[in-house]
C-alpha cells in the first residue's frame, strides 16, 4: 500500500484565518457527532476521511484553526493553523511506543495540546498517532512523513519544514532526518528534546539490567509457582498480568510506594541495591520496569517472532550489598544476532546528517537518561557529521514536558540558524531564553557549561558497545537489502 496516498478531497491554496474561523464554527456542533461516525467506521474495517476541522486543545482556543483525520495506512493525524501562521510548518513525532493494537486519534491531539507553544510561536503543526501501537521506529518514521506529505497537499508547501521529536519520538524524527531529510530533502532542520537517541540496541541495555537485577532481588516476576520464561522475553506471551499488577509485586518487593519508615528491612535493602546497581532513579522504577515487561514483551513476541535482541553476558554489576552473590546468581542471556540485526537496522542511527539538528535535554530526565546524547554526539562523530549538531541542557528534572520558553527558544535557535546559516552555541541559546520567558513565564533553566558524560558510563556497555554509530550507513545498505529485514510495519 502506499502510505503517501490520502482520501481527502485535495485543496491547494490555505484560506484567510477569517475564511477559516467561519468553516470552523460550521462543523464544531457537529463535531461529536463526526466523532462517534469515524469511530463505527473503523470498527468495520473502513478509513475515514480527513482532514476534518476540529475543536483545537484548549491552549489553542481562538488562536488557530485546527483538523484532524487520517491516512491510507489508518493513522490519526492532527493539524493546527495559527491565525498569525509564518508559513513553516512543525511535524511532530510523539513518544512511547504507545502498546494499543490500533492507531489512537487522541494522542495527536494531546500532544498538540502539549506542544501548543509551537503554535503560539506562529508555527503550523501537524503530527502523526502512527498506524498502530508498538514497537517500530521506521514505521512510525514512515507515518510522520505521510503527515507531512498530507499537509503539503492539503494546505500548501511550507516555506520551511522542522521535525520535532520527544522521547522515543527523538528516535523516530532522527530517524526522520536521516531517511527523509537529505541536503535537498523534505525537511530544514530537526529539534529533538529528551530523545532516546542511542537507539534500540543499545538503548535499552539499562532496561535489560534491571529486569535481571530485579529478578534476582525480588524472585515474584515470574513467581516460582507460575509458568517460567527468559528474563529476556519480558513478560511470557500469554500473560495476562497488567501494569497494576507489575505495580503491586514492584510494592511487595521494595515498598517503592511507601514512605522509608513503613518498608520492611529487607524491602528497604532490595530497593537499595536494585537502584545502585541500574543506577535508575527511585522515582521512575515503575515505569522503568513497565517498560522491561511489557514493551520488551511487544518486541520480542509481536515484532521479533521470539528472537531475542538483548543480552548481558560479560556484564559486571556492582554498587549491590554483595556483588559477588549478584553476579553469580543473576540470569544471563545472549542476543539473537539476526534479532539484533532487526532491531537495529529498525532503530539505530548511523550519524548521516544533513541538516541543522539541534537538541534540549534536562539534566536530571529520569527516563531518557542524558547520556543519550553522547551516544548521539559519538554516532555523528562517527560519521563525521557532529558540525551539523548542536546541544543544549537544562537543570530540569523532567522527561515528558519541558519549559515552553525553552521550546519557544529552541525553535526560534533551529529557524535561524536555518534561515541566515548562524548556528548557535549553548551560550547564545540560553542567553536568547530570557525574552522568551518573559512572555511565558515557565523559566530558563540552561546550563551552558554542561556536557554529558559517556553513554557507557551510566549503561555497562555490551561486546563492542563502546563503538558509535551503532549501526554503520554502510551495514544499513547491506542490510536493507536483505529480503525481510526489521520490523515490519
Amino acid at each position: 500500500m502506499d502510505w503517501t496516498r490520502t482520501t481527502s478531497v485535495i485543496r491547494r491554496s490555505v484560506p484567510s484565518p477569517a475564511q477559516r474561523r467561519t468553516t470552523l464554527a460550521a462543523v464544531l456542533a457537529g463535531a461529536l457527532a463526526v466523532g462517534i461516525l469515524v469511530g463505527a467506521s473503523n470498527a468495520r474495517g473502513e478509513t475515514a476521511q480527513g482532514p476534518a476541522p476540529a475543536e483545537c486543545p484548549a491552549e489553542l482556543a481562538g488562536r488557530a484553526d485546527c483538523y484532524t483525520g487520517r491516512d491510507a495506512n489508518g493513522a490519526y493525524y492532527a493539524v493546527a493553523i495559527p491565525d498569525d501562521w509564518n508559513k513553516s510548518l512543525v511535524v511532530h513525532a510523539h513518544g512511547g511506543p504507545d502498546l494499543g493494537a490500533e492507531s489512537d486519534p487522541a494522542r495527536s491531539i494531546d500532544d498538540l495540546g502539549r506542544w501548543s507553544v509551537m503554535v503560539k510561536e506562529g508555527y503550523a503543526w501537524v503530527g502523526s498517532s502512527y498506524r498502530r501501537g508498538g514497537y517500530g521506529t521506521r514505521m512510525a518514521a514512515a507515518d510522520t512523513e505521510s503527515a507531512r506529505r498530507l499537509f503539503v497537499e492539503e494546505f500548501g508547501k511550507p516555506r520551511r519544514t522542522y521535525v520535532h521529536g520527544q522521547s522515543w519520538g527523538g528516535n523516530v524524527a532522527a530517524k526522520v532526518v536521516e531517511t527523509y531529510g537529505g541536503q535537498h530533502g523534505a525537511y530544514d532542520g530537526a529539534l529533538l528534546t529528551n530523545g532516546v537517541l542511542g537507539g534500540g540496541s543499545r538503548g535499552y541495555d539499562y532496561r535489560v539490567d534491571l529486569r535481571v537485577v530485579y529478578q534476582y532481588y525480588c524472585g515474584n516476576h515470574p513467581r516460582p509457582t507460575e509458568p517460567q520464561y527468559p528474563l529476556w522475553q519480558g513478560l511470557r506471551a500469554g500473560s495476562t498480568m497488567t501494569s497494576a499488577g507489575l505495580r503491586a509485586r514492584l510494592q511487595e518487593c521494595t515498598g517503592y510506594a511507601s514512605p522509608a519508615a513503613e518498608r520492611t528491612a529487607l524491602q528497604q535493602r532490595n530497593l537499595d541495591d536494585i537502584l545502585a546497581v541500574t543506577h535508575i532513579p527511585e522515582r521512575t522504577l515503575e515505569s522503568h520496569l513497565r517498560f522491561a515487561t511489557f514493551t520488551f514483551r511487544d518486541i520480542v513476541h509481536e515484532r521479533l517472532g521470539d528472537r531475542n535482541p538483548f543480552g548481558n553476558e560479560g556484564v559486571r554489576y556492582s554498587g549491590s550489598h554483595d556483588d559477588e552473590a549478584l553476579n553469580a546468581g543473576v540470569e544471563r542471556f545472549a542476543p539473537d544476532p539476526t534479532a539484533v540485526r532487526d532491531l537495529s537496522y529498525d532503530s539505530d542511527l548511523t550519524g548521516k546528517v544533513s541538516i541543522p539538528v539541534l537538541t534540549l535535554h534536562a539534566i536530571d530526565d529520569p527516563t531518557a537518561f542524558v547520556e543519550h546524547e553522547a551516544a548521539y554526539r559519538a554516532t555523528l562523530q562517527g560519521a563525521r557529521r557532529d558540525g551539523h549538531l548542536v546541544q543544549t541542557f537544562t537543570n530540569e528534572h523532567e522527561h515528558s514536558e519541558l519549559s515552553d520558553a525553552e521550546y519557544a527558544t529552541s525553535i526560534a535557535a533551529l529557524d535561524t540558524w536555518v534561515r541566515k546559516d548562524e548556528k548557535p552555541t549553548q551560550r547564545s541559546v540560553a542567553a536568547a531564553c530570557g525574552a522568551f520567558d518573559e512572555k511565558y513565564g515557565t523559566g530558563c533553566l540552561y546550563d551552558p557549561e554542561f556536557r554529558p558524560a559517556p553513554y557507557a558510563s551510566r549503561v555497562e556497555p555490551r561486546p563492542g558497545g563502546l563503538r558509535w554509530p551503532a549501526m554503520t550507513a554502510a551495514q544499513e545498505r547491506t542490510w536493507s537489502g536483505i529480503e525481510g529485514v526489521g520490523i515490519a510495519p
